[in-house]
């Protein structure tokens, strides 16, 4: 089994309030301009009353849980908003939305450094991007990982937290297993494939060829 640097609670917390903030930006402009300004407020105040308040006072590893809680219980919310409001390519095209606006946060410097790596070196430009996931993903739930190599990294996890919740099928579904390898594939040059059983789940990736 590989030794990952374990991320703190901190971390974990500050990744999920900048998650929250980073779909807000391209969900609301997208439902205004399909559906308009009252649908905007509607699904404002149904996404408030499901969110429960972070209280200051408390542990970062407890302020990480609630909000948690809150974006988990938001995304299965989001989702069935989306779907019963318009049709299936109205789902698609809020997957693509999702899919570009994650390419314009994680465009940069670093992006153009790693395409210049991967053009002389695909297997070590792997090797950093698979490293670097297998890091920044913890805040997503726990899981082991027993491979990373030059083409290759594999995440076991055995109890997604994301399917602990109500109404998180189409989290899963959506949001990691269709959102992600489209914009992984797009940006990084990488498969990212899936393997599900139950509220367990393996996670592998592999360089595009």
């Amino acid at each position: 089994m590989i030794k990952v640097k374990e991320m703190p609670y901190s971390e974990k917390y500050a990744k999920v309030i900048d998650q929250l903030k980073f779909e807000e930006t391209h969900l609301f402009p997208y439902v205004q301009k399909n559906l308009g300004d009252q649908a905007v407020d509607n699904l404002k105040r149904i996404l408030q009353e499901v969110s429960k308040p972070i209280q200051e006072d408390s542990s970062f590893e407890q302020k990480y849980k609630t909000a948690y809680s809150n974006w988990v219980l938001r995304g299965g919310i989001t989702f069935n908003f989306i779907r019963s409001k318009l049709d299936e390519g109205g789902m698609e095209r809020f997957i693509r939305a999702n899919v570009d606006a994650l390419k314009r946060k994680n465009a940069g410097f670093a992006l153009s450094l790693l395409g210049l790596i991967r053009f002389f070196s695909p297997g070590t430009a792997f090797s950093m991007t698979a490293k670097n996931m297998a890091y920044q993903l913890q805040w997503l739930g726990s899981y082991a990982v027993p491979e990373m190599s030059r083409s290759r990294l594999t995440l076991d996890i055995p109890h997604c937290d994301i399917l602990d919740y109500p109404n998180s099928e189409d989290v899963c579904l959506i949001g990691c297993q269709k959102s992600y390898p489209m914009w992984v594939a797009e940006q990084f040059k990488i498969k990212m494939q899936f393997n599900r059983q139950g509220k367990s789940c393996k996670m592998t990736l592999n360089p595009l060829k």
